[in-house]
């Protein structure tokens, strides 16, 4: 299971759409999917169309009518996708937590239960650094920062950073973060002037994929509905499908690496168990002269043709594994079995076919 949490202290840069979207996104490749609404706002449960009861609130608060657990409150959306919902109740866990003892680890602790049931969990944070936004962090492998194309959004955003790796340091923990583009308009040259500041800062902690403008993203949440339910062919809806994939792609790297080295090892060990056979005919007289059997599926082809020496002898060096195999040579177009060999076997057409036994 990994746990990412979307967050940015600056508000309007996306980061609901991109929690719902990306949620959604994930889910359609297959992978199970939780949201969990951690902002008071509640708009990621709103731009579902989505109860806000019960709520996280019910699971991280003492003073709630109905404290309920975790896995009570998870309401599915759709196949392979999940949601936790938030309400305005949520504002006042700020308070409530002040004084309690590990309250940055309280939603870490709380969703460790669900490991074996998703694959994929992602929290929407409030645009602000409170005590909510440093549990999404602190119980999170991955933290994505929406930041717009505008100076204004790069101003908070080395304080961010700065609490990552500081909440890295005091509580011990390994999490990663990446700068996500969005609201990117083609049409401006600021824009792209501000892609290169980006990329340039950032470098390889930047993704891939860039979030264009796109006014169907807007009309999906309006709608109560993800990108791909509004529209699926939209450019917003390509470039959601296209962050979820790099994500995918990058987690799954190391998984489909270590398939293939042990792919690798498998296949020099099959390899080594092959053993060189050499088939040799006497035929001075013969044109053609080729080797059919088990081990080629009976077929008269250019892998099966032989090649003869000055005095006529044919011959040609197969690959075998262990077993026993059936065969026949063919000369200039007549089948006939192997006269070097004294085991014979008979086959469904009323002749001998020649038996090789590979130790």
């Amino acid at each position: 299971m990994k746990v990412i949490s979307v967050a940015n202290q600056k508000g309007g840069c996306g980061k609901t759409t991109t929690s719902v979207n990306l949620s959604a996104c994930l889910a359609k490749n297959q992978k199970r999917t939780l949201l969990i609404d951690f902002d008071p706002q509640a708009h990621a449960t709103l731009g579902l169309n989505m109860s806000t009861e019960p709520s996280i609130y019910d699971v991280l608060s003492m003073f709630s009518d109905q404290k309920l657990n975790i896995k009570d409150v998870c309401v599915n959306v759709e196949p392979n996708f999940d949601l936790i919902a938030s309400n305005i109740l949520l504002s006042t866990l700020e308070q409530e937590l002040a004084n309690e003892i590990s309250r940055e680890s309280r939603l870490c602790e709380a969703i460790a239960t669900l490991k074996d049931k998703y694959d994929y969990i992602i929290i929407d944070c409030p645009p602000n650094l409170g005590i909510l936004t440093i549990n999404a962090i602190r119980a999170a492998d991955l933290v994505i920062i929406p930041v717009e194309a505008s100076r204004f959004s790069l101003e908070g955003l080395d304080r961010l950073i700065s609490i990552i790796n500081l909440l890295c340091e005091r509580l011990d923990c390994e999490l990663s973060w990446k700068v996500l583009l969005t609201i990117f308009d083609s049409r401006l040259k600021h824009s792209f002037e501000m892609l290169k500041i980006i990329k340039g800062r950032f470098k390889d902690k930047t993704f891939d994929t860039i979030i264009h403008t796109n006014v169907k993203l807007k009309e999906a949440q309006n709608s109560g509905c993800h990108i791909l339910k509004y529209d699926k062919y939209c450019r917003g809806a390509k470039d959601y499908f296209g962050l979820a994939l790099e994500i995918l792609k990058s987690d799954y790297a190391p998984l489909m690496l270590e398939m293939d080295k042990q792919m690798q090892v498998a296949v020099k060990e099959k390899i080594s168990s092959f053993k060189e056979i050499n088939f040799s005919l006497f035929m001075p007289q013969a044109k053609e002269v080729y080797l059919v059997g088990d081990f080629n599926d009976w077929q008269i082809d250019q892998e099966s043709l032989m090649q003869p020496n000055r005095e006529g002898n044919w011959s040609i060096r197969m690959k075998l594994l262990p077993g026993a195999y059936r065969y026949r040579f063919v000369v200039d177009g007549k089948w006939m079995d192997d006269p070097a060999n004294l085991k014979k076997v008979a086959n469904p057409f009323g002749e001998m076919d020649s038996l090789l036994e590979v130790s």
